[in-house]
């Protein structure tokens, strides 16, 4: 067809001038009386436009198309209608179209394809649709005038036809050539389809499901009765999902009744399990104890309101039990009686209403499910198809199975609270279900904020724990009598709730998806509880929305694995992103609040024809098989299927009051009936989509966590699917700022954004393999537009980000400038203030307690003791009843032992179960002492009176909960960077396989964006601290003035010991009065600007003979600066160079793959030379040791005995060929002399998740002392 296609390219402007204006009207009297008043019409090969023109004239709807790109563009001109280019084998629509018109175009295609082109047209044809087709009269093919031709008889256009399914009847007819001079013949075909008529027999087999049938009935009914013999978890959870919409609907939940039986034992307790959630949601369900008596029911009746409001009921008498093979794949017959056409319906209802309350009829229950278990013997053979049907539960992934591993090992360093990570897809639930199981908990508390969530946990834990009794803390629901109880955090959370169970009532607690509420809500529940371990979830990517949880987990982040290690990992499939920009909607119109569009106005906005265009050429460019679209109404998903629909594409709107139900669509996506779904929430999380290829994002989304769990609905793997395409619609406006950090899984502020624009302009973002990013080019110069900084702007946008105002830990870890916030505000909640972000009660409270929340903001802290007195004052509710010294101590210890992290503060003895009076003793000199005034001559914050601890400040009874709620937030932030700086002594569990990386090393703030401008003035912003260790070679270090910078230019790269762009640099903090003789030392000197930009200049500091200073550059390429007075101004020493500091003592205590430890060196990694576990590198005059301390699986003579002598001593053995005299052994033994270091990694094991381990780097070492040959064992000592 090339061929053809080029030479209408060619001559298409001839081609118009000859057919456009003929005459067809013969030809539309035979096609058009076939079609309804505007009917759908494809015109499929449309050349000129001219029977397109025709049918808009008479009010069709038409979608027109043609493979030649030139008549394509000239007839969409000529009759002011679109023409998309396509051809015959790109049509993938499914019964889209009332009539398709072919005229003179399948002729064009070799012969051996035009059976296939019919198929594909026939497919896209409607049940009783209408097909019309042309051929030139003749036998075979040919080519003529630079074409090719496919002629045909009517004996060939019959074969052809004879191949269509549901063919009802076909008209053939010649005509003779319209245009001028030609006297060809035509052969003309109406193809009609027999129309769609209600099944009475459903047979099932691979086209025929029962199932679907089944979901479309439960859907519009609003009485549900179901007869079975048995039934099977597998077929259950298909009719879950749309049983539990028809619940819950909000206008008129259904009835909804189940009845089997213990028929031959075969239905499973595990779905008679799942069977009393439905009950705990509103359904009726009873067993028939058969006692020997046969039960073969099978039926299913519905009744529901026709369009006449009338009764109106459909039964369906069959072979299919409720198992997997009956409703789907198996050849099972059901025959449907409808009601008013046929009354048996009644009389299946009325004998349906008989077995229900039948005395052998008894109502399910726990108890009746756990006898019947005792009992249950199954049959050895299947008696039913489906009647032995299993669906094992799933092992764990090995993401699942490093969590775990994990998770045993933190409750085995004494932690009773942890925080897992996990991306969405990657199955969070059923980790925790895992691990419950793992630990032998008794009674699990499961707690969310929505019920889908609640609902999905307890199927979840019913896979993984199919005897155990699960059920339902929410609304009106109050099981107290379970194994595993799933509650929503509003209602368990009130005290009135908590106080009806005992604090030791659950082993085990999940708290899933923080991140949709306050912290405060979960608190009262969380300090209630005593759980022996509470597990935290989120699929949060980023440290910013997940500071609160992580406070809550006692800040002992256990495991993670995000978005881009799933990919890499295989679980996940990797994805191509288009973020589109959004030009038909000016988000600057719509009022935004609160991180949201308003949503009324939002909808308004989205639903025009004009955006909806823009979207069908998004998706038929860049769309795949299966596509999911996620819009902001239920008006907005009708629009945008109409519209689809209208386009010829085969597409639907699921929600609350579509007529299509959600297993419905999910069978009709699966089938390929519908290739595009429109969705508004049905589908955001814990639906089984796997073969969904293409998400389209038509709304802006709240949150990242609402927009990952979008985008996951596709990143399930599936046969033959590559990738998942998004196609995500974006406006310049701050309320998609998220979504760039959420798919990156970083936090951003402006500036940064700014640089991740360029970066993805220029393709260099780092992403997993077969990962693809792209904005249009609009999208990156508004991104590009954000640089810039600002204490207001960042906060700003993590308030749009997250939809509420951030806490301080939230803002600190966004990697805010809280010196600059502090400089302009004075305090954290004075720029809250500042942002009208506090209510009427908070803002009296930080105006009243200005000075004590000040002071808690910023009061020096060598140790975490005083914020966690003050967190255990807190959970003791301190503010309203002040507790005893004894409670107090006794809380506290509880607080450090439950945060292993900050337990190594205290001394050996102290740290697990003390003495109560010498606790006690020991609390008191600090930090009570401290928060009493006792160190200082003013009155403290607090006071001791008659043996117990209160609050020196007076508090309305109405306000503690609120000032409860501000100290919780700076107490968390207090610990979190406290934590950060590295600084506590670990806690030694048992024995520990690797010694502490950090040992005697100082941990110092490091600014990795604050470059020292050397030799030209460079503005740059202090961004929030980073901790980097230093060890003892540098002297004695104080956090609170040393830190570490990098060196930016090169005008200090001279002289003995120049400083090159790039180096790392130790410096002293220091103030001009403490800077002490400046003359011949090297200072960095601060510069404030008239613009009041802060920007810093390295320089060694001289004077003149006149007594003017001197900044003097290493480089003679730079020109000194002469210090005048109207310069020194301007000019403040800030900060003395100490040293410039070795690259490698940074990396000292992080992990490296092999593969990327030759870098640190400046050495170009070869796996030949590097696979190995002594390398020697020449030119970097080091030699680097890289062990593994278990070598199961090596040969003998490879199992080297390599371990640890304590923290400072390693036994290294040699390769066997090493010996003392050898030169490595010679250079080992002299190394010092020799000029050469060594450097030592060490893993504990060679595998980690099935992949290799990385190393840790633990720094240089010393030889001390060796013995033996061949091989050697060397004592190192770490320098």
């Amino acid at each position: 067809m090339s061929q053809s296609v080029a030479y209408y390219n060619v001559h298409a402007q001839q081609f118009m001038d000859e057919t456009l204006h003929l005459d067809m009207s013969a030809l539309y009297d035979a096609f058009l009386p076939h079609l309804s008043e505007n009917a759908h019409i494809l015109d499929a090969g449309c050349g000129s436009g001219r029977d397109s023109r025709e049918f808009l004239v008479r009010n069709y709807r038409v979608t027109a198309f043609d493979a030649s790109e030139k008549l394509a563009t000239l007839a969409s001109a000529a009759i002011c209608h679109p023409v998309a280019v396509r051809t015959f084998d790109q049509v993938s629509e499914y019964q889209a179209y009332d009539g398709i018109w072919a005229c003179a175009s399948l002729l064009h295609l070799p012969q051996q394809q035009i059976p296939q082109a019919l198929a594909t047209l026939w497919q896209a044809l409607k049940p009783g649709g209408v097909l019309y087709v042309s051929f030139k009269r003749g036998e075979g093919q040919r080519e003529h005038n630079g074409r090719h031709f496919t002629d045909a008889t009517e004996e060939q256009l019959q074969s052809w036809a004879d191949a269509l399914q549901r063919l009802e009847k076909i008209t053939i007819w010649q005509t003779a050539d319209r245009r001028p001079g030609r006297d060809e013949h035509w052969l003309n075909g109406v193809f009609d389809k027999s129309p769609k008529q209600s099944d009475k027999l459903i047979t099932g087999g691979k086209h025929r499901h029962f199932l679907p049938h089944l979901c479309a009935s439960i859907n519009k009914s609003s009485e549900i009765d179901m007869a079975v013999a048995f039934v099977k978890a597998t077929g259950l959870k298909l009719l879950v999902p749309d049983l539990q919409g028809a619940l819950g609907r909000e206008e008129l939940p259904a009835r909804v009744r189940v009845l089997t039986s213990d028929y031959m034992d075969i239905t499973d307790p595990e779905a008679l399990r799942s069977l009393m959630l439905l009950q705990e949601q509103g359904a009726q369900v009873r067993v028939f104890q058969s006692a020997g008596t046969s039960f073969h029911l099978k039926a299913y009746i519905f009744t529901y309101v026709g369009h006449d409001k009338s009764r109106h009921g459909t039964a369906f008498i069959g072979s299919s039990n409720i198992s997997r093979q009956a409703l789907q794949d198996g050849l099972e017959w059901n025959y449907r009686v409808d009601y008013p056409s046929d009354d048996g319906f009644f009389e299946a209802l009325s004998r349906f209403e008989e077995l229900f309350r039948h005395d052998n009829t008894v109502p399910l229950s726990d108890g009746w499910i756990d006898e019947y278990e005792a009992r249950r013997v199954l049959p050895p053979t299947p008696t039913e198809a489906g009647s032995h049907e299993v669906e094992e539960p799933p092992a764990p992934t090995p993401v699942q199975t490093a969590a775990l591993v994990a998770l045993k090992e933190t409750r085995a360093e004494g932690y009773s609270r942890g925080l897992v990570v996990l991306a969405t897809g990657l199955g969070k639930t059923w980790l925790s279900a895992f691990d419950a199981a793992q630990m032998g908990a008794r009674r699990v508390l499961f707690v969310a904020h929505r019920e889908e969530i609640l609902h999905q946990a307890a199927e979840t834990f019913i896979r993984i724990r199919p005897k155990s009794r699960v059920g339902f803390y929410m609304g009106k629901q109050r099981d107290m009598a379970v194994d595993v109880l799933c509650a929503s955090v509003q209602t368990l959370g009130k005290n009135a709730h908590l106080e009806r169970f005992s604090p030791q009532h659950f082993d085990y607690i999940v708290v899933d998806e923080f991140h949709h509420a306050a912290a405060p809500t979960y608190c009262r529940l969380l300090s209630y509880f005593a759980p022996t371990f509470m597990l935290g979830l989120t699929a949060t990517p980023d440290r910013t929305d997940r500071s609160d949880i992580l406070s809550l987990c006692d800040d002992n982040l256990v495991y993670a694995h995000n978005l881009f290690e799933g990919i890499r990992s295989k679980l996940l499939a990797p994805f191509h992103y288009y973020g589109i920009y959004d030009d038909s909607v000016d988000y600057a119109e719509i009022p935004w609040r609160n991180g949201k569009f308003d949503p009324s106005q939002l909808a308004h906005k989205l639903a025009t024809l004009g955006r909806a265009r823009h979207a069908e050429r998004v998706w038929e460019k860049h769309g795949q098989q299966r596509t999911l679209a996620f819009c902001v109404s239920i008006n907005h998903a009708d629009f945008m299927a109409e519209q689809f629909q209208k386009r010829g594409f085969s597409a639907a709107a699921v929600h609350g009051r579509s007529e299509l139900s959600r297993g419905e669509a999910l069978e009709q996506l699966r089938s390929g009936e519908l290739v595009i779904l429109f969705s508004v929430d049905l589908f955001n999380e814990g639906v089984d989509l796997p073969t969904i290829d293409t998400v389209m994002l038509l709304r802006p989304t709240e949150s990242k966590i609402l927009f990952l769990q979008q985008l996951g609905r596709g990143l399930r793997r599936a046969e033959g699917k590559d990738k998942l395409v998004v196609l995500d619609f974006i406006g310049n406006h701050q309320g998609f700022l998220h979504k760039p950090q959420a798919l990156m899984g970083a936090d951003m502020n402006h500036r940064q954004l700014a640089q991740y624009a360029r970066k993805a302009a220029s393709q260099k973002l780092d992403l997993p393999d077969g990962c693809f990013i792209n904005y249009d080019l609009q999208l990156i110069d508004f991104l590009k537009s954000l640089d810039g900084e600002g204490t207001e702007k960042d906060y700003c946008l993590l308030r749009d980000t997250l939809g509420r105002r951030p806490t301080l830990t939230e803002f600190y870890r966004f990697g805010a400038n809280l010196s600059q916030l502090r400089k302009q505000f004075g305090h954290w909640f004075a720029l809250v203030a500042h942002m009208d972000d506090l209510d009427e009660t908070e803002s009296k409270l930080v105006e009243q307690q200005s000075a004590f929340l000040t002071e808690l903001e910023k009061t020096p802290m060598s140790k975490s003791f005083k914020m966690v007195l003050l967190e255990a004052f807190q959970e003791l509710d301190g503010w309203r009843n002040p507790p005893e010294l004894s409670a107090l101590a006794s809380q506290s210890l509880k607080v450090l032992q439950r945060r292993r992290s900050l337990l190594g503060e205290l001394p050996e003895a102290m740290r697990e179960s003390p003495d109560q009076k010498t606790w006690q003793a020991y609390w008191q000199r600090n930090p009570v002492k401290a928060w009493v005034g006792g160190n200082t001559k003013t009155a403290g914050s607090f006071k001791i009176a008659d043996g117990y601890f209160a609050a020196a400040i007076t508090l309305a009874s109405d306000q503690i909960d609120t000032f409860t709620a501000l100290v919780q937030e700076l107490v968390d932030y207090r610990l979190a960077s406290y934590e950060a700086r590295g600084n506590i002594e670990p806690v030694d569990h048992n024995v520990s396989v690797l010694p502490n990386s950090e040992l005697a090393r100082t941990g110092l703030p490091f600014f990795p964006t604050l470059k020292i401008a050397c030799g030209h003035f460079r503005t740059s912003l202090v961004e929030a601290e980073e901790y980097r260790h230093l060890g003892e070679g540098y002297g004695q270090l104080n956090p609170n003035r040393h830190f570490i910078a990098q060196a930016s230019g090169d005008s200090m790269n001279g002289g003995k010991n120049p400083i090159r762009d790039g180096d790392y640099l130790l410096l002293e903090q220091v103030s001009p009065n403490q800077a002490g003789s400046i003359t011949g030392k090297t200072l960095a000197i601060e510069r404030m600007d008239e613009a009041g930009d802060t920007q810093y200049l390295l320089r060694v500091i001289e004077k003149t003979a006149q007594g003017q200073y001197v900044l003097k550059a290493k480089n003679p390429s730079y020109d000194d600066i002469l210090v005048t007075d109207e310069l020194s101004e301007q000019f403040r020493t800030f900060a003395r160079l100490e040293s410039v500091i070795d690259p490698l003592e940074l990396a000292v205590g992080q992990d490296f793959m092999r593969e990327d430890i030759a870098g640190l060196f400046g050495a170009e990694f070869n796996r030949g030379s590097w696979n190995v576990g002594h390398v020697f590198l020449a030119d970097a005059s080091a030699h680097v040791l890289l062990v593994t301390l278990n070598k199961q699986g090596k040969a003998d003579n490879h199992r080297y005995m390599d371990h640890w002598l304590g923290e400072q001593r390693f036994h290294w053995q040699s390769q066997d060929k090493t010996t003392p005299e050898s030169k490595r052994g010679r250079e080992l033994i002299n190394h010092q002399e020799l000029g050469l270091t060594i450097h030592l990694f060490v893993r504990e094991n060679r595998l980690l998740n099935k992949q290799a381990a990385p190393f840790t780097y633990y720094g240089k070492v010393g030889y001390q002392s060796h013995e033996g040959s061949s091989p050697m064992s060397v004592i190192l000592k770490r320098v």
